[in-house]
């Protein structure tokens, strides 16, 4: 059997047996596909012949393969993405008795400590005032900002939602996360109270919770946007709008609010297993990307408030 044809049935078995979502079977395609075309082009087009030397050739076209702009060579990470995908490719190849590389060989590269970006209290509330609460359009984009500030969700969970999904009377709803799992999430006043003088401004039939506008601020009336939802790439243009608007010169995105919304929670005294819970996180060890952050606020902490009593040993008499 060949390398594609294989591919195929793998990218069956993520999405039928492993309960994948589509959008990473669609990933996990694109990473094998681009494995596939590089291993027939060296004339390797069954498992069996699948060896240290390619991958390690593989490895090298990766890393000076240039990104969609054509200015610059892929990140590491994304590099390692592919070499992930492999990785899972070949142990299921193992898995059913077929010879080829065994998945230990392939070495991820290396990577820096990865940076999370978040907002600041002047930031956020600065971000949260660019919105024209005189326009639905306006109103749709607050209660987006506010929503993900007070949930954390994900981009793409927030563009799913639907209007059925969101019960204004309570302070939490259910949403579906990275394979297919739920979790519940909460909203505090503000969010409700965005929510509610969004959807007030709505007369539309649309099912989903967030729409598209045209530049007449009224919703868009073909056929495909009455039964589809505002898209990732436009949540993700707006914020950035705003965030030029606010002033704000570094990269602000979707996922900035999330990453606002968890060192929120650790900053304010949260512990790490609830925020990996409100976050959706699979693994602790997501989640341990915050401390970082917040261990420079322990430390702001312990600079202000510790040693104090030594510096003024007279305020405290009774005291060894």
């Amino acid at each position: 059997m060949t390398i594609n044809s294989l591919i195929i049935d793998f990218l069956e078995y993520l999405e039928v047996d492993k309960g994948h979502s589509v959008l990473t079977v669609r990933n996990y395609d694109h990473y094998l596909r681009r494995f596939a075309d590089f291993a027939q082009k060296a004339g390797v087009e069954t498992p069996e012949k699948i060896d240290q030397n390619l991958i390690h050739k593989y490895r090298l076209y990766l890393h000076r393969l240039a990104d969609p702009s054509g200015k610059e060579t892929i990140s590491t990470s994304t590099a390692n993405y592919h070499l992930i995908a492999l990785r899972s490719f070949l142990k299921y190849l193992i898995a059913r008795g077929l010879a080829t590389l065994s998945p230990d060989r392939i070495e991820l590269a290396k990577t820096g400590e990865r940076q999370i970006s978040f907002l600041n209290d002047e930031e956020l509330e600065a971000i949260l005032k660019q919105p024209d609460l005189k326009t639905p359009q306006g109103l749709r984009d607050k209660a987006i900002l506010d929503l993900l500030f007070s949930t954390g969700l994900r981009v793409s969970e927030l563009c799913h939602l639907k209007r059925q999904d969101i019960n204004l009377e309570k302070s939490e709803f259910s949403v579906v996360g990275k394979g297919g799992k739920v979790r519940v999430v909460f909203l505090d006043s503000e969010a409700k109270e965005s929510l509610k003088n969004y959807l007030a401004s709505r007369n539309d039939k649309n099912e989903y919770l967030f729409i598209a506008y045209g530049h007449t601020h009224k919703p868009t009336t073909d056929n495909l946007q009455l039964t589809t939802g505002i898209t990732p790439r436009s949540v993700q243009r707006m914020i950035r709008k705003y965030a030029k608007a606010a002033g704000i010169t570094k990269r602000v995105s979707p996922h900035t609010m999330r990453h606002s919304f968890a060192t929120d929670l650790l900053m304010s005294g949260a512990d790490i297993r609830s925020v990996q819970q409100l976050l959706g996180h699979s693994s602790i060890t997501t989640t341990q990307i915050y401390t970082h952050v917040t261990d420079q606020h322990l430390e702001e902490v312990h600079q202000a408030f510790h040693g104090r009593r030594r510096q003024h040993p007279d305020q405290h008499p009774d005291k060894p």
